[in-house]
């Protein structure tokens, strides 16, 4: 199947053409034409599938000429998912007279509503920034005609879905609405209930599986020896660029202290940090200007980084559908990848509960060299489900 068989207008198809597009991925393909009929949608899918695309080709297609007030709004958790949607559009929409408007908090909201008073027919929004203006009365969206709530799981998360409900109370009754998210637990079922109407629910891949190009596996270790460990790991893996996750914005910072004391390129991201800092950390990861970052989760879902060789868990993911996102993050676009994490006993139900969500035994490894200062421990694995494949990993490869 071609981008060609959607009937997408030829100002859409050139700007595609020139991005390097060629086939559908799979929730493109599926999703994209039950968009384009008018259809509500439930999207469920792994992060880096193409989702952005699902949604945002269709909204440019629909909305057509431009009327200078917003008719499409999309719904983001982060200020860096939502820069990377409006980016994307504005890169789809190339050669279409829209407009378009970015709504985040982290920077001054003084050039936010002169974007407004300009006019723009698509705003991309976080919750909190767009609240803040709808109060101030600077934009409406009692015109909007087609909603977009991205990552749904993840507002959820954040706290956010009370902010969601409100938001989307002051759209019209009257729209097309598209929900996407990598999980669908009751809560977003109940907002789904109300706020769409008789929608279309697409799963496009396995949300409990990683990725059979990431090859994953578990390092035992006291908590005390994890930065030794972590810098010891770095130094024997032929890493080209990594992103070490930590549980929080603390530990963040205090491992990018400790890896600059070690001489290592590296840069932290984590939520208090300025929307500046956070912009000029990631940019300076993609440009290789670092070849480490440090992140929390804000940097699991959806950030479009490419070819990132390493992922190191610092922390055990507290939850399993954070351990899928977190890894997901390497072996992407048919590569192979690495991902790595720092066990310590305490970690233990966390790690039990991942290998039960991904119904596979995590591969424990031990690092060669290394002075451990007790026994690791290494946990019993989770045994794999007799009727189902799993993963091969490095090892079984070999043999």
């Amino acid at each position: 199947m071609s981008f060609e068989a959607f009937g997408l207008p030829e100002e859409i198809m050139r700007a595609i053409r020139e991005m390097g597009y060629e086939n559908p991925t799979p929730i493109q393909q599926r999703a994209m034409p039950i968009v384009l009929r008018g259809r509500d949608v439930i999207g469920s899918a792994q992060t880096g599938t193409g989702k952005t695309a699902a949604f945002a080709l269709p909204a440019l297609a629909i909305l057509g000429e431009p009327e200078r007030l917003p008719r499409a709004l999309v719904l983001e958790p982060t200020r860096e998912l939502a820069a990377q949607v409006e980016e994307n559009l504005v890169k789809y929409g190339k050669y279409l007279p829209l407009n378009y408007a970015l709504l985040h908090g982290g920077v001054s909201i003084g050039p936010q509503k002169e974007r407004l008073r300009k006019g723009a027919d698509i705003v991309v929004a976080t919750p909190g920034r767009l609240i803040d203006l709808l109060e101030q009365r600077c934009l409406s969206l009692e015109n909007i005609e087609y909603l977009v709530l991205d990552e749904v799981d993840r507002m959820l998360d954040m706290g956010f879905i009370e902010d969601v409900a409100r938001i989307v109370n002051q759209c019209p009754v009257k729209r097309q609405t598209l929900l996407f998210s990598a999980t669908i637990p009751e809560t977003i079922r109940r907002l789904a209930s109300w706020a769409l109407h008789q929608p279309i629910e697409i799963n496009a891949g396995s949300r409990h599986t990683p990725a059979e190009t990431v090859d994953h596996c578990i390092y035992p270790v006291d908590a005390i020896q994890k930065y030794d460990l972590l810098t010891s790991l770095l130094e024997k893996e032929d890493y080209k660029s990594a992103i070490i996750f930590t549980r929080t914005k603390r530990d963040a910072d205090h491992i990018t202290d400790w890896l600059i004391a070690h001489n290592y390129a590296v840069t932290a991201m984590h939520a208090d940090r300025s929307q500046k800092e956070r912009q000029q950390a990631l940019e300076g990861f993609k440009s290789g200007k670092f070849s480490i970052l440090v992140a929390t989760d804000i940097a699991a879902r959806g950030l479009d980084i490419a070819d990132v060789s390493h992922v190191i868990n610092y922390n055990v993911p507290e939850n399993p559908e954070d351990y899928v996102h977190r890894i997901g993050r390497t072996g992407r676009a048919s590569k192979e990848g690495e991902a790595i994490t720092l066990f310590s006993p305490e970690e233990y139900s966390f790690l039990l509960a991942i290998e039960r969500f991904i119904e596979a035994p995590i591969r424990r490894e031990l690092l060669e060299g290394f002075n451990y200062r007790t026994a690791p421990f290494m946990g019993a694995a989770v045994a794999a489900p007799v009727s189902r494949k799993r993963n091969r990993t490095r090892g079984e490869r070999r043999r």
